[in-house]
This record gives C-alpha cells, sequence and structure tokens, in this order.
C-alpha cells in the first residue's frame, strides 16, 4: 500500500527524501539539544523510510519525525514480545507549533509502522521537564511506563511512554 502525501490545512506530510537531510539536519540543530550523525539519519531512511517523514508548510520542511522498527517485549503488556515503533525524533520549528503538526507526524508514521512493519505499539522517549511535549503525548493516548535516570547527556531523566496502535488510528483520514 503506498502512502500518498497527506495534505492538511497548511501543510503537508510526506516521505522524507534524500534531498531533505540538510534541512531536516537544520531542524534538529535548531529544536532538539540531541543530535545526531549524518549516518545516523540516513541508515533510519534506508532501514525504515514509510516511518521518516517530514511536514511542509509555506514551501519548505518545517518538521519531522524518524523512527525505527523494534522486536522486543511490550512497553504495556509483561513477558510479550511485539513489534514496536520507536519514535526516535520529531522537531516541529517553533513558529509552526501548535497546528497539528507533530500530531499528524505522529498518526501517520503510527499507522505506516503498523501497515508496513508490522508494529502493534509505539513509544519514546520524552524529557521530564518537556511539559508541551508531555500534553501532546498524553493527548495522543500514550502513558508513562518508566522513568529513566540520567537518559539524556546533560543528565536529565526521560519518561518513556507507550500506548497500542489501534485499528482506529489507521482510519483518522490517513490514508
Amino acid at each position: 500500500m503506498k502512502a500518498s502525501p497527506l495534505i492538511l490545512e497548511g501543510f503537508e506530510i510526506r516521505t522524507f527524501r534524500r534531498e531533505d537531510l540538510d534541512r531536516v539536519i537544520e531542524i534538529n540543530t535548531r529544536c532538539l539539544p540531541e543530535n545526531y550523525s549524518t549516518f545516523f539519519y540516513l541508515d533510519l531512511y534506508n532501514r525504515f523510510p514509510k516511518t521518516f517523514l517530514v511536514a511542509v508548510a509555506d514551501d519548505e520542511i518545517q518538521g519531522y519525525i524518524m523512527c525505527r522498527i523494534e522486536r522486543g517485549l511490550s512497553k504495556l503488556r509483561a513477558l510479550r514480545l511485539t513489534r514496536l515503533c520507536h519514535v526516535v525524533s520529531i522537531a516541529v520549528m517553533e513558529a509552526y507549533r501548535r497546528r497539528g503538526i507533530a500530531t499528524a507526524l505522529m498518526l501517520r508514521a503510527m499507522r505506516n509502522a503498523a501497515v508496513e512493519y508490522g508494529a502493534t505499539e509505539c513509544f519514546l522517549e520524552v524529557r521530564v521537564s518537556n511539559e508541551p511535549a508531555l500534553r501532546l503525548y498524553s493527548k495522543l493516548g500514550f502513558r508513562k511506563t518508566r522513568r529513566i535516570v540520567g537518559y539524556y547527556m546533560d543528565g536529565e531523566d526521560a519518561w518513556e511512554m507507550a500506548r497500542p496502535i489501534f485499528e482506529e488510528d489507521l482510519m483518522k483520514g490517513l490514508k
């Protein structure tokens, strides 16, 4: 099933392309304290292209999400193996926040993870101090599963948050 671009009011969600790399790195550098090598971005793109997405508004990329698919123990049900969509990084330029871009990126990435890679759960790590992100993820049905002490390079703790990917997530107009 080929995922076509998702066009919403004022922005479009589409699959990352190699020529998007410099802009995605710029967004990451401007929005997040954690940065990655060029190899890291391209490796995720090469392995999981359907969950590396960008948001385009005003003719320029203003946000992105990149995920990897992992096989491991459920974050929600003890001792159950499952396929997990791990949100590695998501960022939206400050001027474009609170427009639904991050929500659309998350929903489309989860849909693609389920449809293309068979993922049944999604999880991520988020700084304990990042209240806007915590509110967004809670609104999207994620719940805190554990606190990871000293997760970030600066020593800040992270919340691991997870949620199942439901059939209705695949049907929310994100065809």
